[in-house]
């Protein structure tokens, strides 16, 4: 299935024996495993992958599609927990795979399918299901209470036997994080993934033993974290940094940006870092020269098939002494001085594998960088664009992928689109036509500890920089079914940002993080009614979603399970939004339940509050109740459509309105200390404190709308938006209620045009802000969701997608 094909190709960034009882998923992991994908959350993972940018391009190489087909089996499944996907290879050098996840009665649904044709296979005390889907058959078992699929017969057979296991790949897979949508473990000598490397002398199998590395998937970028690990120190490449500590890497700021990237290895004492290489080459010695004796980086930068090779020194004269006999000039550019080179096969002799250029005749120096290259106009390029300052360090997409590594690193490669596709096309079957244009920038990074290494990698689209006004697109998410509701933000009670939170039509409810990143999808019983609120229902500081569908109400924590005793079940059909009122601003939550003429107060453990007294209204309720706080008084709000209910904490009457009216269904609010709404015909109905009753012509058609704050109000009539009795005419079309925010001690108002599919925002003068309209389907939910200045409006895109856009 598409959502774990991917892991084959992102990983371009990314034995003592025992014997004990099979409790945990990792305890089936097949003998010959070479890689293993975990995932936490499938149907977050699905999202994430069907949104990324990169993986769909991916999708559309003939290996991928292979892999897709192999693994259609997958759809089956419907776990609660982790799952493991394992790859090997049998004897034929056939692609095999096996499933492990915790077996469940309602994991393994095939009801309906009409290619599906299975059978029950019995060999002694052991029973296998063998199963066909779309003529791909594999076989299946549950082993010591846990699920187990494969692709071999051999290897569901194998899973009943008690083998050993391997400790090794078990430290490595307790490396990898918890509730991750994605880790991935594998063994360096897989037959799948050959290199992660521009140079072709830098095999995968020769680099380190194992790689364990959580993935964090987004639309416009993938973000890699982990270790590798190799056992024998003298056979691993990654142990050549062993006994030396990891520098600053500042090769990009001598990197033309106009170049394919470059290579950058670090070391505090060459001596170690010689010996070590040495070791690893199985020399004697390397033939050693001074020149590196105060180096700290070497780096290699890539234009074409030309190479250039810079030398990060920390004692220049120092160095510039070792090539005391190195000083014929033989050109001047931009009054930097080009020296002839002769020890051409130097680097690669010392440096090999990691260094294979053996053509370098010319070098020149530049502050505390000295280059060394065969090709006159990449010198040339190299001087041209560190003086201009246009270096790759200068970039703005450089600077973007920078932020998601560390600054010290044993070793650093950063490539641009052609290399990254080139390096990608080394692992694949064959060279498919995909385009990477746009991925400007991409790294992997290794930094050397005790015995293993960090990694860090990083895959990210590179982003137009939004001027000065500007509103920029951040993310586009499609999700599995057209939208139910217009999305809206919450708060994140860890990050202190904001997060999404929309529904699809199938009822089910998605937790989007402000990158994009699905976090979890969950599957109510109808639709939400109104705005989700949040609570914090165990006055600890976590923040929790409450809301209401027609016959429940939810209590879910962020991370998508419900609060007991919620949900609650309703034999009545809940009419309203959910009213959550916290009256003493004491986290003391009261939660109104509107059934047609009825409200019930009910407190956080379900349980109806004996003390609130209103029984029924005279006809049907026909806005959300709401509360009010005046004078250190409490005032509870909804009305019929002839009758204005202003009640006190218990359900008793504060304010009877002394004229009856009939009344529109829109909201009541408080406005200049009034409780403000309108009649059926358009008029601003006021009441203040005592009942008295106020109205106010303001020309409204019987379809209009109303929103206020305490000091502004704004109402929507046909094509004509009023803000503080300013009015603007609009072009016509069929335009959502306005919406309000104050943010920054700035009013801001918006409406969308559904028929145009327009969002237009205003300040409270009635003046547009610039560069609106924008694209959109929905109202917006307008917020400073991040850490920056700048604020951010979520809104329905397609049927089926939201958008997140960024005013700059």
């Amino acid at each position: 299935m598409r959502f774990f094909c991917f892991a084959l190709f992102i990983v371009v960034f990314s034995c003592s024996k025992h014997k004990t009882t099979r409790t945990k998923l990792n305890h089936l992991i097949p003998e010959h495993s070479s890689v293993i994908l975990k995932a936490s959350n499938i149907e977050s993972l699905k999202s994430a992958l069907q949104n990324n940018d990169f993986i769909q391009k991916l999708s559309k190489t003939n290996s991928y599609k292979t892999l897709e087909s192999k693994l259609e089996a997958l759809s089956l499944l419907h776990p609660k927990g982790d799952l493991l996907v394992c790859f090997s290879n049998d004897e034929t050098d056939s692609l095999q795979y096996s499933v492990v996840t915790k077996y469940h009665k309602n994991l393994f649904k095939t009801d309906s399918l009409a290619n599906y044709i299975e059978e029950t296979l019995t060999h002694k005390n052991t029973t296998i299901t063998k199963s066909n889907l779309n003529n791909n058959t594999f076989y299946s078992a549950v082993v010591d209470s846990m699920f187990f699929a494969s692709s071999s017969k051999k290897t569901v057979d194998a899973a009943f036997l008690h083998v050993n296991r391997n400790a090794e790949l078990e430290k490595i897979y307790n490396t990898t994080g918890q509730n991750k949508s994605l880790s991935l473990i594998m063994k360096s000598d897989n037959a799948f993934i050959k290199t992660l490397f521009i140079e072709d002398s830098i095999p995968l199998k020769n680099f380190s033993n194992y790689f364990a590395v959580d993935a964090d998937i987004s639309q416009d970028e993938i973000l890699i974290n982990g270790i590798t690990k190799a056992t024998d120190s003298s056979e691993s490449l990654i142990h050549v940094f062993k006994n030396t500590v990891p520098q600053e890497n500042q090769i990009q700021n001598i990197t033309p940006s106009n170049s394919d990237g470059f290579m950058s290895f670090t070391f505090d004492d060459f001596n170690a870092f010689e010996t070590n290489l040495s070791k690893f080459n199985k020399k004697d010695s390397i033939a050693s020269s001074t020149l590196f004796d105060n180096i700290a980086e070497i780096g290699v930068i890539f234009e074409d098939a030309q190479r250039a090779i810079a030398l990060n020194s920390i004692d220049v004269i120092a160095t510039k002494d070792a090539l005391l006999s190195e000083l014929n000039i033989i050109d001047t550019y931009r009054q930097i001085e080009i020296y002839s080179f002769s020890e051409t096969e130097l680097f690669s002799n010392t440096f090999y594998p990691l260094i294979t250029y053996n053509s370098a005749t010319k070098y020149c120096v530049l502050d505390n960088f000295f280059v060394f290259a065969e090709n006159m106009e990449l010198l040339q390029n190299i001087i041209a664009n560190y003086q201009n300052k246009t270096t790759l360090s200068q970039q703005s997409y450089f600077k973007d992928i920078k932020a998601n590594l560390s600054d010290q690193s044993s070793l650093l490669m950063v490539v641009n689109p052609s290399i990254l596709k080139s390096i990608l096309d080394k692992n694949l079957q064959n060279s498919s036509n995909y385009n990477l244009d746009k991925y400007s920038a991409s790294a992997l990074q290794f930094i050397y500890d005790t015995n293993f290494a960090h990694v860090n990698g990083i895959i990210k689209k590179a982003k137009t920089r939004g001027y000065q006004n500007s509103i920029s697109e951040e993310f586009n998410i499609k999700l599995d079914a057209d939208l139910l509701n217009q999305p809206q933000f919450v708060t994140n009670h860890i990050t202190k940002q904001k997060e999404i939170v929309v529904q699809d039509v199938n009822n089910k409810l998605y937790l989007i993080s402000n990158k994009g990143r699905i976090l979890w999808k969950k599957q109510l019983q109808g639709a939400v009614l109104g705005n989700i609120e949040q609570i914090d229902i165990y006055k600890n500081g976590r923040l929790q979603l409450v809301f209401a569908t027609p016959n429940r109400i939810y209590v879910i924590d962020r991370n998508g399970n419900d609060v007991a005793p919620f949900p609650k079940k309703f034999n009545d059909k809940i009419t309203q939004p959910l009213s959550v009122f916290d009256y003493d601003k004491k986290k003391n939550y009261r939660l109104m339940v509107t059934q047609n003429k009825k409200v019930f107060m009910y407190n956080v453990k379900a349980n109806i509050v004996n003390g609130f007294t209103f029984k029924s209204a005279n006809k049907t309720i026909n806005s959300q109740p709401k509360h009010f706080r005046m004078s250190g008084k409490d005032y509870l709000t909804f009305k019929t459509e002839d009758d204005l209910y202003i009640l006190d904490r218990t359900g008793k009457t504060r304010v009877k309105p002394k004229t009856s009216v009939n009344f529109s269904n829109q909201a009541v609010y408080l406005y200049n200390n009034k409780f403000t709404t309108t009649t059926l015909n358009g008029e601003l109905v006021s009441v203040d404190t005592r009942g008295n009753t106020a109205t106010q012509n303001l020309n409204l058609s019987d379809h209009h709308h109303l929103e206020t704050t305490s000091k502004t109000l704004v109402t929507l009539t046909d094509n004509k938006l009023t803000i503080k009795n300013r009015t603007i005419e609009l072009d016509f079309g069929n335009y959502t209620p306005p919406k309000i925010f104050y943010l920054n001690d700035k009013i801001y108002v918006s409406v969308t045009d559904l028929q145009s599919q327009k969002i237009h925002l205003f300040d409270s003068q009635a003046k547009p802000i610039s560069n609106f309209p924008v694209y959109g389907n929905s109202q917006i939910s307008l917020d400073n969701i991040d850490k920056d200045r700048n604020l951010e409006f979520v809104t329905k895109g397609d049927s089926d997608a939201i958008i997140l856009y960024q005013m700059n």
